[in-house]
């Protein structure tokens, strides 16, 4: 089966592929509230606390890099036409590698403990080095040759340097140099993870679902050819010059805040095409993946607008708060947004695809909208909406609000885990029914 948009649907792995990483993805966001709950207020005291530093992971290992290395392992053969190897196999010990590594990450990074982070850099640099081998793989063998196909190559590539960059600084952290890298690396290591890795794939992805799913016109063709390659290479020349002395300090505060506001404004130039595209689309009722949406675009453009604020005014980016403002913008307000909204669409039609190649009995099947209760996912997106404004507000009273907003965000990402587990249940429950008329 092929559908109009060009999609390989009958190369479509198994459910449990893709739905493995996205079932695990939200108990990690549990996990980092938990963090949160223990460690306090204080948590919040600088971005290099040991809490800080383990939430941060949990929510960029564990909560998004799953739900985007599942949704990869979807699309390579279903949008790219090169299924994966294996898939069962491969993506099964790409899931414990990271899901395993992330947990000692996080708890090493939490204790102090050595011992777990060594454990955790051969995990995790395991998981990724096999995931980003085989999405290698699959790329070079593309039977499509666009806009998405070229965001997945530079989304993996940002991220093998974001992998190679986390794994130097983790062994420094562990005592493995006696040289200091500068916070410029840590930097560098930022901004390929959370511009690079999970900006340009959403770039990637959003021309593809968001005129499938939310029927709204395409991306201008200028934005889709070079977009995603302007951002990859504003990222190599701004870590350059973060990194070699190859100008003056003041020539390279210059072009250091020249080139990361033209980032900025790459991020601010998708973000409101995006908006636009969507007030332009077909189907004008109200959606819940088009509330997240929507909520992660403001998301983007108010991180945009702010960091291009600290360019101008040095004091700002100077505040203390400045980079957990920034981040908390970035990872949940727009990633977290994004992996949400695409969850409800990409889980029903998942279910429903699945079930579908496989009704030989001719029974009637669930639509979409019974795979995942609109009403269950509405409440799930007031909880993540809620929990995200008191993510903002513990910037400035964080003893009142940090305790309410860990609450809520753990269960916005339960009811998350619970709305993705109900579809399961559907799909369990159709495929006995199936069989059993069969």
């Amino acid at each position: 089966m092929t559908t109009q948009s060009g999609l390989s649907l009958t190369q479509a792995p198994p459910l449990s592929v893709p739905l493995r990483f996205f079932l695990t993805a939200p108990l990690f966001g549990i996990l980092a509230a938990v963090v949160f709950i223990g460690s306090g207020p204080d948590t919040l005291l600088s971005r290099w606390t040991a809490a800080t530093l383990a939430a941060t992971h949990l929510m960029t290992l564990g909560y998004a890099s799953l739900v985007m290395v599942g949704a990869i392992s979807q699309m390579l053969p279903v949008l790219v036409g090169a299924p994966m190897p294996r898939p069962l196999l491969v993506s099964t010990i790409i899931h414990i590698l990271l899901t395993l590594g992330t947990l000692m990450l996080a708890g090493g990074l939490l204790l102090d403990n050595n011992e777990a982070i060594q454990i955790a850099m051969l995990l995790l640099g395991s998981g990724f080095l096999l995931f980003i081998t085989v999405s290698i793989f699959c790329l070079t063998r593309a039977k499509a040759h666009n806009s998405t196909v070229s965001g997945m190559w530079l989304a993996v590539g940002s991220l093998l340097v974001a992998v190679a960059l986390g794994l130097r600084l983790a062994a420094e952290h562990i005592g493995y140099f006696d040289t200091v890298l500068s916070k410029s690396w840590t930097d560098v290591h930022l901004a390929w993870s959370l511009v690079g890795w999970m900006g340009i794939l959403v770039i990637g992805v959003a021309y593809e679902v968001v005129p499938m799913f939310q029927m709204t016109p395409r991306y201008p063709q200028w934005m889709q050819r070079w977009l995603t390659k302007l951002i990859l290479a504003g990222l190599v020349l701004w870590a350059c010059i973060s990194l070699l002395p190859i100008v003056n300090p003041a020539t390279q505060a210059l072009l250091m805040g020249a080139l990361s506001s033209a980032l900025a404004t790459s991020l601010a130039l998708f973000a409101g095409t995006t908006l636009y595209l969507q007030r332009r689309r077909r189907r004008r009722l109200k959606d819940v993946t088009l509330q997240f949406w929507h909520l992660a675009m403001y998301s983007l453009l108010a991180c945009a607008l702010l960091w291009i604020a600290g360019q101008l005014w040095p004091a700002l980016a100077n505040w203390q708060k400045f980079g957990y403002l920034l981040g908390t913008l970035f990872i949940a307000g727009f990633v977290v947004s994004v992996i949400n909204g695409m969850l409800y669409k990409i889980v029903p039609f998942l279910v429903w695809l699945h079930l579908q190649s496989q009704n030989s009995a001719r029974i009637k099947l669930p639509n979409m909208k019974e795979i995942i209760l609109n009403r269950w996912a509405q409440r799930q997106f007031y909880l993540h909406g809620l929990s995200l404004l008191l993510f903002l507000c513990t910037v400035f009273k964080p003893i009142w609000f940090l305790y309410p907003l860990a609450i809520l965000f753990a269960f916005s990402s339960l009811l998350l885990f619970l709305n993705i587990y109900s579809a399961l249940r559907v799909y369990k429950k159709v495929r006995v029914h199936q069989e059993n008329c069969a």
